[in-house]
């Protein structure tokens, strides 16, 4: 039986199916490059995530707290920054004489700074849904240029044979293979990102919503 040589076949293949492969390559190259960049990124935001709540719940006073993390304020995680902006408009508005302005002022802030975050974290994880979704079409048609090719050229020979033929199949068919080989793991990898990325997004709202109900507390306790 002989061996497959997929280096062999690329260099056998035609210019289109050879630009196809390329690009496929390149895809998958770029889709590594995410999934592990963004898995450490979550990996350290829930890990993040996980610690400043340790903290949070500790009895730690909050100014105190505050106050420290101002002292760090270009290196706050996610978790920080949210609490950070939320107690910082908490303290701008505590003054007022509107008790509800205060809490709708607070939540709105950590709203949009839990949005931004979220927005960071998930960069380019939405290209590993596009690369999954049209890899395997590049590949076909890789597939079907090749065989159209394959078909052309065996116009010009008297007996097609299968030794003929065979060849030119399977420089096709590479193609497919490797739109394949390019989208089963962006498609996995994105599910599992996506999945972690709400798991993140989950423990933000609810930790919004906690520290909401300790400042209502606060704030009503003051009137």
């Amino acid at each position: 039986m002989a061996e497959l040589n997929f280096f062999e076949l690329f260099l056998k293949a035609s210019l289109i199916v050879q630009l196809v492969i390329v690009i496929l390559v390149a895809f998958s190259i770029i889709s590594w490059a995410i999934i592990i960049q963004r898995s450490k990124i979550i990996n350290k935001a829930l890990k993040d995530s996980v610690s400043f709540e340790a903290r949070f719940w500790s009895g730690e006073d909050l100014n105190r707290l505050y106050e420290g993390l101002s002292n760090r304020r270009d290196r706050l995680s996610a978790s920080e920054q949210i609490f950070f902006v939320g107690f910082k408009e908490f303290s701008r508005l505590k003054n007022t004489d509107s008790p509800n302005s205060i809490i709708q002022g607070s939540h709105r802030a950590m709203n949009l700074t839990m949005n931004r975050e979220i927005e960071q974290i998930e960069n380019n994880v939405p290209f590993l849904a596009t690369v999954a979704s049209i890899s395997p079409y590049i590949g076909l048609f890789g597939t079907v240029w090749g065989i159209m090719h394959s078909f052309i050229a065996l116009g010009s020979i008297k007996q097609a044979t299968l030794q003929v033929i065979a060849p030119g199949i399977a420089e096709a068919l590479i193609a497919t293979a490797i739109g394949l080989f390019t989208a089963i793991p962006a498609v996995m990898a994105y599910n599992r990102l996506s999945l972690r990325i709400n798991k993140l997004e989950q423990n933000y709202n609810n930790f919004i919503d906690e520290f909401i109900t300790i400042l209502h507390r606060k704030v009503f306790s003051q009137n």
